[in-house]
């Protein structure tokens, strides 16, 4: 999620513009390749099984970076979604207005190679790679509509930033338990070679089973690891949790409660790992 608010100029009211995949330079496909390698070689067995079947279905092994009208025809079979492209960031209603239609939107830009570990503003490669393989799945491509919806419903009442959290620590940065294991499948995860090792294999960050008000309290990092990292038992039970969740009381509880502080575990967390906070503390000077 993000927010920004002039209409750039070549940009329709719905903030959306061309991909024009004709006009990306052999340099930039061929750094989706070396992206796509070697993050999707280290994520076969660390990402939720879904995630890889969702690059099948999408064909996404194909060289260079997708081309959306190729990849909508097989979302939109798929699930009914489609991705549409914008230049940047989006005033947050319209990206709310675009899930709730089963729009995805994606900057259409790629990092440059020495932004090839990290860059701050997402781009084409952490919105389509980490994104978008996973709507292709039913259930997730319908938390997903429902959190746009949600997040009009939000707006309305001042409570995006709430609203905020749940996307930053389900679809961004979420652990899914697999069985015994867990597994990832937030999208600021999946696209970070990094965070792919830390978040699974780290003894640093706390691992905590979801829990919807919990979630909707803890602020989170923007610039660095996770210190937290939240676990649902499944896309149905997230589902299920959000979209059939009363949020107007929940919503009147967080206002009388100040938000909960990076890296804090609370007497009725259900703590699957009590994490050292050693990484967090190093990077602090601490």
């Amino acid at each position: 999620m993000a927010n920004a608010s002039e209409l750039p100029p070549g940009a329709a009211p719905d903030w959306t513009i061309p991909q024009g995949w004709e006009t990306y330079t052999p340099a930039e496909h061929a750094m989706w390749d070396r992206l796509f390698e070697r993050q999707s070689e280290m994520l076969r067995p660390r990402v939720v099984p879904a995630f890889m079947e969702g690059l099948d279905v999408l064909r996404m092994t194909k060289p260079g970076i997708p081309d959306f009208d190729e990849l909508n025809e097989r979302l939109t079979r798929a699930t009914g979604w489609q991705v549409v492209a914008v230049p940047g960031l989006v005033p947050d209603e319209v990206f709310f207005e675009h899930l709730a239609n089963r729009r995805f939107v994606a900057g259409r830009f790629i990092r440059k190679p020495d932004q090839f570990d990290y860059l701050q503003e997402p781009d084409i490669f952490h919105d389509v790679f980490g994104h978008v393989p996973l709507l292709v799945h039913p259930v997730f491509a319908d938390y997903m509509q429902a959190y746009g919806e949600g997040g009009l419903r939000a707006a309305r009442l001042g409570m995006i930033e709430a609203l905020a959290r749940l996307y930053w620590y389900t679809v961004e940065f979420g652990l899914i338990r697999d069985g015994s294991d867990l597994k990832l499948y937030g999208a600021g995860i999946v696209s970070s070679y990094g965070e792919s090792v830390f978040a699974l294999d780290d003894p640093s960050p706390h691992r905590i089973a979801f829990d919807l008000e919990r979630v909707m309290r803890s602020q989170y990092r923007i610039d660095d690891y996770q210190q937290n990292y939240f676990v649902i038992e499944s896309f149905e039970d997230l589902l299920q949790q959000t979209r059939d969740a009363d949020l107007g009381p929940i919503y009147e509880r967080l206002r009388g409660h100040e938000p909960i502080a990076v890296g804090t575990l609370l007497p009725a967390d259900r703590v699957l790992h009590a994490g050292t906070q050693d990484y967090a503390r190093t990077r602090a000077g601490i």
